[in-house]
């Protein structure tokens, strides 16, 4: 054969075997026996073995999980992954309703869809074929398993149009997957997966692909995050589109034109939910139309055209066989339950929050007791009750200790609280965790510093307070146990970047009391500087209008400690950055821009900037980026290819832009 037929013969064998994969993993509809499938991938397995530079990305071969990674790299969503607000009961929902329609001002339809208990996954296509799959991460920012989720059947390497779009879904494990999955661990001396949904991200999370292949995970895609070419007014028009192109929905959606129809539909499952062949922990429910979901809009974390209704809390009966203590980095002292282990809505549960002393007397909890214990969603466990009638006279009572469990400090009852703090600064509990927060994403945001390096170096002697981070030498790291030249290198080259960070993530990094991020936003912005904050009396931080009096004391009192002048003095010598980068909002509002005030949509294929670098500067001058277009929208800019939403635009009469315009006009 000639390489022309070879190739001819390649395609039509790839065509068949994404068919026969669709019709069998996607339709649940085997159109020929398993060997059959055997015989032509091995067919194209060998044709490209013989002819490797006619191998494509898109075909089915490549299914079977590729050589191990050294890592996943990060990765930036063209649309945020927002997560969601949740109902609880019928109430929230009919309360949820009144807030869209007083929104809206109309009439509104909803979806409803079942919350699958899995891994959410963004997928992107480009004309038509799979190109990248990331786990949702902060919302933000995930990670690359491309290689992974290629491993899942009912996911398409190759739609069945050219179309380019970025979907969202949810990869699950199904429960005959999930059980054989912990029988063969169980076997194995292994420890068991608590749950499907820990197995599905295990497995999802896993270095070597064909771990991944091994464990057959599934997906239902649930929605576009970014889609071109292509004109939809619905969510229900979006669902009906993925299917059309090949992805695998779940197909117990239902739209509903009144949120007493949502509420049947909700109660209607918590019934139906263990029929079901993978797990499920409640319902998401949508606004269909794609305009009232534009002018209802979002909040930072969660749009304001969604809820997810959770099912009602589970309540199972165990035995509390003690109580451990834990010391925050705050000083305050946690008791937690330790119970025989037990199964709690899907989850296996050994462990449940207490809280405080005063809980424990107030529910006269006594170690060996039967307990009720509760977990809605993924609310941690509590304790609800003691069943006293199981009392058997041999279960022993609890009293707080006098003394900290780590350092043996007095412990103190602060006026007006009800927990027990050690105050003692040297407390290494309080170090270990005020080190782990202060690498947090949140805060200095250090990749590779997680809880369980910190924990390690803390223990080695190699740092003791956060200035020490970023004094860590190269060689004393490489001695320690599973930290090889690549790892040390990149958490060096970490840190060594963390130290350009603007200074609000620097003080929510150094947990002042009282002080979350947004607080420390504010502090930063109006002060410029650490130096001038440093300086600040309880009247100044009392005059911004977010600061109240107990965090302006909180403040004042931290940078009063010498110990925390000389961190700050220290932090300066190894070049940590003390300055706010940041715009100031009044200088948003003065700035002399077109996009100053304006809401702004980006479309097509740019050419001179990333997405992400032209929605930066439009943030800089001023602008707001949102992801649709809609009659709230100022401007449009387009780039190659633009679409629908350039449609929309020119039929909403929005003021369009090139990309070249634009360009000239950041030039200006």
């Amino acid at each position: 054969m000639s390489e022309e037929q070879v190739k001819t013969q390649i395609e039509e064998l790839k065509t068949l075997l994404n068919q026969y994969n669709y019709q069998y993993h996607v339709l649940d509809k085997p159109s020929v026996p398993d060997a059959e499938y055997d015989q032509k991938l091995h067919e194209l397995i060998k044709l490209e073995q013989e002819y490797p530079h006619l191998r494509t990305e898109d075909s089915p071969t490549q299914r079977v999980g590729g050589e191990p990674l050294e890592g996943f790299e990060k990765v930036e969503h063209r649309t945020p992954m927002l997560s969601l607000g949740n109902a609880f009961d019928d109430q929230d929902l009919r309360d949820f309703d009144r807030r869209v329609r007083q929104g809206v001002g109309g009439d509104v339809h909803y979806v409803c869809e079942l919350k699958i208990d899995g891994l959410a996954v963004s997928l992107l296509y480009e004309e038509g074929r799979f190109v990248r799959g990331a786990t949702r991460g902060d919302g933000r920012i995930g990670e690359n398993i491309t290689n992974n989720l290629k491993t899942i059947r009912s996911i398409p390497l190759r739609l069945k149009e050219n179309a380019t779009l970025e979907v969202r879904g949810e990869a699950f494990m199904p429960k005959a997957s999930f059980e054989k999955l912990n029988a063969d661990r169980e076997e194995e001396g292994v420890e068991q997966f608590a749950n499907p949904r820990n197995a599905a991200a295990g497995s999802l999370r896993q270095l070597d692909p064909k771990i991944a292949a091994s464990r057959n995970l599934d997906i239902f895609v649930y929605g576009a995050g970014q889609y071109e070419g292509r004109s939809i007014d619905s969510h229900s028009e979006s669902l009906n589109y993925m299917s059309e192109l090949g992805f695998k929905t779940n197909q117990e959606w239902k739209r509903c034109t009144s949120i007493e129809e949502v509420i049947e539909y909700v109660n209607g499952w918590v019934e139906r939910r263990p029929d079901l062949n993978y797990e499920i922990d409640g319902i998401v429910i949508k606004v269909d139309s794609l305009d009232q979901q534009d002018e209802l809009g979002t909040t930072v974390k969660s749009p304001r055209w969604a809820i997810a209704s959770k099912f009602p809390a589970e309540e199972v009966i165990t035995q509390l066989e003690g109580i451990e203590l834990s010391v925050g980095r705050t000083g305050v002292v946690t008791p937690t339950a330790l119970l025989k282990a037990v199964q709690v809505a899907g989850t296996t549960v050994k462990r449940a929050s207490l809280h405080n002393e005063d809980l424990i007397r107030e529910r006269d909890l006594k170690i060996g007791d039967y307990v009720v214990i509760k977990k809605a969603g993924d609310i941690i466990p509590e304790v609800v009750n003691v069943i006293e009638e199981k009392r058997t006279g041999d279960e022993q009572d609890f009293s707080m200790p006098e003394n900290c469990p780590e350092c043996g400090s007095e412990l103190v009852r602060i006026e007006d609280e009800v927990a027990l703090r050690c105050i003692n600064p040297k407390c290494p509990a309080q170090i270990r965790e005020g080190l782990i927060h202060f690498v947090s994403r949140n805060a200095m945001n250090i990749d590779g510093l997680g809880e369980k390096v910190i924990t390690q170096l803390f223990n080695e002697n190699l740092i003791q307070d956060v200035a020490d981070i970023y004094e860590l030498d190269r060689n004393e790291l490489l001695k320690l146990e599973r930290m090889g030249e690549k790892s040390v290198d990149n958490l060096l080259s970490a840190i060594e970047a963390s130290k350009q960070n603007s200074l609000e993530r620097l003080l929510f990094g150094l947990g002042i009391r009282h002080v979350g991020s947004k607080a420390a936003r504010t502090l930063a912005e109006n002060f410029e500087t650490i130096e001038r904050l440093q300086n600040a009396e309880s009247g100044d931080l009392t005059a911004i209008n977010e600061i109240g009096e107990k965090m302006a004391d909180s403040v004042v009192l931290y940078f009063e400690k010498p110990e925390v002048e000389q961190l700050v003095k220290h932090l300066r010598e190894v070049g940590v950055n003390m300055e706010y980068k940041g715009l100031k909002r009044s200088e948003v509002e003065d700035v002399d821009s077109p996009f100053n005030g304006k809401t702004i949509v980006l479309t097509g294929k740019l050419q001179q900037l990333s997405r992400n670098e032209a929605k930066a500067e439009i943030e800089r001058l001023g602008g707001k980026v949102t992801g649709s277009v809609s009659k709230s929208t100022d401007l449009l800019i387009v780039g190659e290819d633009a679409g629908s939403k350039l449609t929309k635009a020119e039929k909403l009469g929005i003021e369009v832009w090139t990309e070249d315009a634009f360009v000239a006009e950041l030039e200006t």
